[in-house]
């Protein structure tokens, strides 16, 4: 049995992790790299050939997880891929956007490139198409958390609740050959305890192999009761000063959870009543998949759902699905909160919004989710006086202000407490999915912690599992 690291290795993006066991080929996860100076493995040939892959176990429907999934297609997979129902209704908008997205900034670099008379780092054309993603829906299978699935006569995979977004697993991989049984956990992104809408992450009792993320392996997050305060803060100083709050947020659960504290606040008239767009087609239609999979709700969620108060439907929230909608909002002359995808400010309609309050002193830009090495939104919360969006350089003079407490990921303590739940020691733990620094200094904490047996691989290693 022999485990191959493909991605997220000592960077947090691209998750694929390749498992070949008993002739099996299983590809955990298939995402996508983001980070500026790791996307060329976007376009680099697979290390395997895609047709040898038998299977695709998808934990959940985020970019870095799901987002290399048609290219993969194209190029020869022709396997199933397994995951929740709501993965599969989330991950087909997640990859039509992203489709989308690349086409029109293939067109816009290409126009630019051509006026400034020069040729870019990567291709001007898309990574693949929306014709790419159609092929891509056959292929999936939902399956059930706590359902056991066969793969071949010795593999039985399992997918459990990891609470970070909607539909997200955990998955268990057990493998029995000549009478021994050996149990390959790998915990996709641990979510967090006592977080509004969707469920706690599982706990295990046992495990012989874990691979663990490590996004917030070095980090605290603040108390949740403080995010109320620093949206409170922020919002009434933009509104006193007549500017903006924009906010980059990512479509999936974060802008959800986010509509849930300005629900709150507005109830307890804390903040001002003012028109709160969610300028994101994909934040919308993901919030109606919210709404066709209550079975994934906690209980206080579904209770809310019960009593009628939904939070995504207060009587300033404005959704702007067309183009025109969203070139709208830069007409309003009083102060609005304006949420828009992407998360990471890579693409998107968060650019132009960018574009028109990052220079404005009375304006603020709240990020509300973790930003990639590498990508827009990271240059902006490091404090660079100046960025480039869209070809050109724009000063940045808008407060800018980071919120980590409403991350999906759990943070260092959190981390912790889901591998304290086994009750021995695996043989080996896998630490991946966090920046190099991260990764590497909550490997130190857990050998020095709990004395297990940790490392952080490389791009392309191999382990083998005996």
């Amino acid at each position: 049995m022999k485990l191959k690291f493909l991605g997220a290795t000592r960077n947090v993006t691209g998750s694929r992790h390749l498992l070949d066991v008993d002739g099996k080929r299983i590809l955990i996860d298939c995402g996508l790299y983001q980070e500026r100076e790791l996307r060329y493995r976007n376009w680099d040939p697979f290390p395997v050939a895609p047709e040898s892959i038998d299977t695709i176990l998808l934990t959940h429907a985020h970019l870095d997880h799901c987002g290399f999934l048609p290219k993969l297609v194209r190029d020869g997979f022709k396997g199933k891929i397994l995951c929740t129902s709501a993965t599969v209704d989330i991950s087909k908008i997640v990859l039509l956007d992203s489709a989308h997205l690349q086409q029109e900034d293939a067109e816009l670099k290409k126009k630019r490139h051509r006026k400034e008379g020069r040729r870019g780092k990567y291709p001007e054309i898309p990574l693949y198409t929306v014709s790419d993603v159609e092929k891509v829906f056959p292929l999936f299978i939902p399956v059930f958390y706590k359902q056991p699935v066969k793969i071949g006569k010795s593999i039985e995979v399992t997918f459990y609740d990891a609470g970070h977004i909607l539909g997200s697993a955990m998955i268990k991989i057990k493998v029995t050959s000549n009478g021994k049984s050996r149990i390959i956990l790998f915990s996709g992104d641990v979510g967090r305890w006592n977080k509004p809408i969707i469920r706690d992450p599982t706990l295990f009792n046992e495990a012989d192999y874990v691979v663990v993320e490590s996004t917030y392996g070095n980090r605290l997050h603040e108390d949740s009761l403080d995010i109320d305060e620093i949206l409170c803060t922020n919002i009434n100083s933009a509104d006193k000063k007549g500017g903006n709050v924009v906010i980059p947020s990512f479509a999936i659960e974060r802008s959800q959870e986010l509509l849930y504290h300005l629900n709150q606040l507005l109830l307890e008239d804390r903040i001002p009543h003012l028109l709160v767009f969610i300028d994101s087609p994909m934040a919308i239609n993901v919030t109606e998949v919210f709404e066709k999979h209550p079975d994934y709700f906690d209980r206080e969620m579904t209770k809310l759902e019960k009593e009628g108060k939904n939070p995504f439907n207060f009587p300033t929230l404005k959704l702007t699905r067309t183009t025109e909608e969203s070139k709208g909002i830069n007409h309003i002359r009083s102060s609005c909160i304006i949420i828009a995808g992407s998360g990471m400010c890579t693409g998107g309609r968060i650019k132009h919004h960018l574009i028109n309050n990052i220079s404005r002193p009375e304006s603020t830009v709240l990020f509300v989710g973790y930003q990639a090495k590498g990508t827009l939104g990271r240059e902006i919360v490091e404090g660079k006086k100046e960025v480039r969006i869209h070809g050109k350089m724009y000063r940045i003079k808008a407060k800018i202000v980071q919120i980590h407490g409403l991350s999906a990921h759990a943070d260092k303590n959190e981390l912790l407490k889901w591998l304290s739940s086994l009750r021995f020691p695996p043989k080996h733990l896998f630490v991946v999915h966090g920046e190099e620094e991260s990764a590497l200094e909550f490997a130190d904490t857990v050998r020095e912690k709990m004395n297990w047996k940790v490392s952080v691989p490389e791009y392309q290693d191999e382990a083998i599992l005996d």
